[in-house]
Parts: C-alpha cells; structure tokens; sequence
C-alpha cells in the first residue's frame, strides 16, 4: 500500500512538473516580441559612402527609416514630379541579416511636399508595382537623423503625409488676428440672434392681434 501511494505520488509530481514547463515554454513563446528588421543602408546626394544602421547599435535609427515607407500601399500614382522639382535623391535598402529585401527611393526636397518611389524591380525578386507616393513630413528629418547631410527643418510636424513645408500659414500663427476675427464673428452671430428673436416677436404679436379681432 505504501509502495503503491509513493508510486501514485511520483506520477502526480512528474505530470504537474511536466505541465508547468510546458506552460512555461508557451508563455515565454507567446510573449517573444517579433525579430526587428537587421538593418538599412542610404545611399544618395552629399553622401561619400552608404550609411549602414542595423538594429543592433541603432534601433531607434532603424525603426524611424523603415516608417518612412512601411505604410505604402499596393498601387501607387503611375507618374511622379518632374525631374527637376524632386530634389535629391536617397535609396533606402532594407535588410534582413545581411540580404537584402527591398528598395525604395525618397526625395524629401520634391516641390509640393517628400515623394517616395517604390521600383518594381525589388532586391528578394518578389512581384509589385512601380509607383510614387506621397511621403510623410518628417521624411527630411528622419535621414538628416540618420546621417544624411540635409538642414534641419524646425516648422515640419511629425508624421502623416504631405510636404515638408510649414503646415500653417504663416497668418494662422497670429493669436491678436485670430481673436479679431472671432470676435467679429460672434458680434455677427450675436446680432443675427437679436433680429431672428424681433421678426419672431413681431410675427407673434401680429397673430394674436388678429386671433384678437376675430373673437370680438
């Protein structure tokens, strides 16, 4: 009988032993975060060499480069600017280990606001589109972060879509023009409100004048 319970009390452990390592094994699976991309290199205008970032010494490098064009879509507008207003151009080649995966040119000084142009010709061999798109604001800043020798930009707002120009006009910017004009916009509504309230009054005090008259 004690052999039996010693054997019985053997068997229980090594299953909850087994179950907490596997429970242990799937949550520490669950919960490895995805492998970031190994690298990028630029290559372009003012540049002597390629700029190499990898993930391992220049995460945050890596990461904000690859958001400049991982939110493409699948067609892009089939022509771009003219040549002379794209302003330099910088190749961005993404990596994995030491292959690389894809390729995309970025001209952060095009008139009208940063371009990007995706070649349908990749560097993994896979199939898509030629196209430009419209790239976001802080394209400029992101490879003048990176290396690339471009002048700061203080007016540009971070992230979207667009031109790497001010955003808002420079008029917008003056709080004495604004609250002018908002104030000249609510003495309007104001007197709006006064001659509504008098037509108002004097349709009512004409009605029960004449409801007046006919009950006499």
């Amino acid at each position: 009988m004690v052999r039996q319970m010693r054997r019985l009390a053997a068997v229980l452990a090594g299953t909850l032993a087994a179950a907490l390592l596997s429970l242990g094994t799937a949550g520490s699976a669950s919960a490895a975060p995805k492998p970031a991309p190994a690298g990028v290199d630029i290559t372009g205008e003012g540049l002597s060499g390629p700029l190499r970032l990898r993930a391992d010494t220049q995460p945050g490098g890596v990461v904000a480069v690859i958001d400049q064009v991982n939110f493409l879509g699948r067609t892009g507008m089939p022509t771009g600017p003219k040549a002379a207003d794209l302003g330099p151009k910088y190749t961005v080649v993404v990596l994995a280990g030491e292959t690389a995966k894809q390729t995309y040119d970025l001209y952060p000084k095009a008139v009208g606001g940063p371009r990007v142009y995706r070649p349908a010709k990749q560097p993994d061999g896979r199939k898509t589109s030629a196209g430009w798109f419209l790239g976001r604001l802080s394209m400029s800043e992101t490879l003048r972060t990176a290396g690339v020798p471009l002048e700061r930009q203080f007016d540009t707002v971070s992230g979207g879509v667009g031109g790497g120009e001010r955003v808002l006009p420079e008029d917008t910017l003056d709080p004495a023009k604004n609250l002018d004009e908002a104030l000249g916009d609510l003495q309007r509504l104001l007197l709006l409100n006064v001659g509504v309230m008098l037509t108002i009054t004097v349709g009512l005090a004409g009605i029960a004048l004449l409801i007046r008259r006919r009950t006499r």
